[in-house]
């Protein structure tokens, strides 16, 4: 495997690892483990697919990183009352 294929691999496995965790009942959607293993995961992700020039994952992983950015900064948002 070359280092390409190793950051996607990470990528991957940090994204199924917080779909695992959240079907397991160990964490929940809206908790901050939750988030930043899908941010840093599908950022990953996004770049072993830039490095190899494949555009649908291109595109898969830059919505899920805008996704879950956007669900990050919610997290640390304070709610209005």
């Amino acid at each position: 495997m070359n280092f390409t294929d190793w950051i996607g691999f990470i990528g991957t496995f940090f994204i199924l690892l917080a779909y695992f965790l959240n079907l397991s009942g160990r964490i929940k959607n809206g908790d901050l483990l939750y988030i930043v293993l899908n941010l840093i995961g599908a950022l990953l992700a996004l770049t072993a697919s830039i490095l190899l020039k494949y555009i649908p994952f291109i595109i898969l992983e830059t919505v899920w990183s805008a996704v879950s950015f956007y669900f990050l900064i919610q997290y640390f948002r304070p709610i209005k009352v």
